[in-house]
């Protein structure tokens, strides 16, 4: 193990990130020899240590004997180790065989892991319980999100241990349980997991040490931290966490955005009901439910017939509803037509006189009802495709075709683009998608995504915060 330098290189690594201990899998390790190693190890390491021999049986690499690896641990200890992590399943007998002057060296973490489910407030408080009985000096209970509102009761469970005095860790494994580890210093949990590089996890949803600091600034978190949310599903993809991170830090604003993937918006809603849960971005495929979940709609979303941003209102927190996504995605048009000298001349809106075409528009009732209201017609996707009244018409994409992963995706044949002067697609991830290449070479002008998302950030941001947006440090950020 050591021999490489493998480990204590990974150490220093997460000693000059910012970590506070270090956990080392020794049931990760291809070769390990428990006396060599572990004093190496101990003696060498410069921030706190934990160390973990996880058995197969409890979700570990670890298939041998349970002995020797129980031993392990216990030689960890007597050499100095600041933490071992030890499970339920066996911790009766471990912490019963150690000497006292063993067991006053190291704290003594306790853990269980369910990779199926979330069980009840109930079940988890039993183990609570059970743990506690082995006379751990730390709790921690690892389950599985099936869906994001389990989460909310690992939450009640940790601020119950808080009031208790008992030190626990309350993670939720998956993507579905990341904001487990994201807000654990809001609850007060004793510690988060992260991992040195993204991909190379221990357990199922673990975010980059990095992103834990920097994207979501963990340090900065606490009990009156208010919680602002993306809800989408994908939600992984989104630039706004840390974009409105990056804005709250820079102005010393006391809250923090965190991606939510949501399933069922009502039951999320329902079960984040809290002010501290203060606003919410919706993306897709969320933004027209959320025009039926809000106590109040402005006039103009509930005309557009969706809502991408929700502020629960300090007063009486009732849900508010608004749509952003008009703002950024006028402006940005407009912006794009304007710097556009064959397309614009003159004062006024460019988008006067134009003939614009919109792909998306929840449907083809919705599409028709739409088409009634402005004057237009509606139109499929197969007769979009031959759809050409005019010369220098614009065309917009507001659906997902072409975002990430699936790249490949564009909602109009490229030989149908040549009518246009300008296009602009909402999907922001990749920033050139398909659509807006197939367009640039066709020889219309192209309105990015980022554009869109930049302006209906702006007032997203001030639909939270009651500030003003600071717009250089969102474009910085964007342009990164």
């Amino acid at each position: 193990m050591c021999s490489n330098n493998g480990e204590a290189n990974s150490v220093s690594k997460a000693k000059e990130i910012g970590v506070d201990i270090v956990e080392i899998r020794l049931d990760y390790l291809s070769t390990f020899n428990p006396h060599q190693d572990l004093q190496t190890l101990i003696k060498n390491c410069t921030v706190l240590t934990l160390f973990t021999y996880r058995p197969k049986w409890e979700g570990g690499e670890y298939e041998g004997d349970d002995s020797i690896r129980l031993d392990a641990l216990k030689l960890a200890m007597e050499l100095g180790a600041d933490y071992i992590d030890v499970e339920l399943q066996v911790a009766h007998e471990f912490i019963s065989s150690l000497e006292e002057t063993t067991r006053e060296k190291s704290k003594i973490i306790v853990s269980s892991h369910n990779y199926h489910a979330t069980p009840s407030v109930e079940e988890i408080g039993d183990l609570v319980a059970r743990i506690q009985s082995t006379g751990a000096d730390i709790l921690k209970i690892a389950t599985t999100a099936v869906d994001v509102t389990d989460v909310a009761r690992m939450f009640q469970i940790i601020v119950h241990s808080q009031v208790s005095h008992v030190p626990f860790i309350g993670l939720v494994m998956t993507e579905k349980g990341l904001i487990s580890r994201l807000l654990c210093p809001k609850y007060g949990g004793y510690l988060t997991f992260g991992t040195l590089e993204e991909g190379i996890v221990s357990a199922p949803g673990q975010p980059t040490i990095k992103d834990l600091l920097d994207k979501y600034n963990l340090r900065h978190i606490g009990p009156d931290t208010k919680v602002f949310r993306i809800i989408g599903k994908p939600v992984g993809h989104s630039k706004s966490p840390l974009l409105f991170n990056k804005a709250f830090k820079s102005v010393g604003f006391n809250g923090v955005y965190v991606p939510f993937l949501v399933d069922d918006l009502a039951k999320f809603l329902a079960t984040y009901a809290s002010a501290d849960f203060a606003g919410f971005s919706c993306t897709i495929p969320h933004k027209e439910a959320a025009l039926k979940c809000c106590d109040e709609v402005d006039p103009i979303a509930k005309l557009i017939g969706a809502v991408n941003t929700i502020v629960r209102r300090p007063s009486d927190g009732k849900l508010i509803g608004y749509n952003t996504d008009y703002i950024g995605a006028i402006s940005a048009i407009e912006d794009g037509l304007r710097g556009s000298d064959k397309i614009y001349q003159g004062s006024g809106s460019p988008l006067s006189g134009k003939l614009f075409v919109v792909i998306g528009a929840g449907g083809a009732e919705h599409a028709r009802e739409l088409a009634d209201l402005v004057g237009g017609d509606a139109v499929t996707l197969a007769q979009l495709e031959t759809f050409c009244p005019e010369d220098g018409m614009i065309l917009a994409n507001t659906t997902s075709i072409g975002m990430q992963p699936k790249i490949e995706e564009t909602p109009i044949p490229k030989h149908a683009l040549s009518a246009y002067a300008q296009v602009f697609d909402a999907v922001y991830t990749p920033k050139m998608t398909r659509l807006l290449l197939e367009a640039k070479e066709s020889g219309a002008a192209v309105v990015t995504g980022v554009e869109m998302f930049i302006g209906q950030a702006y007032e997203q941001y001030k639909r939270f915060t009651g500030l003003p947006a600071p717009k250089e440090l969102f474009r910085e950020t964007m342009s990164n």
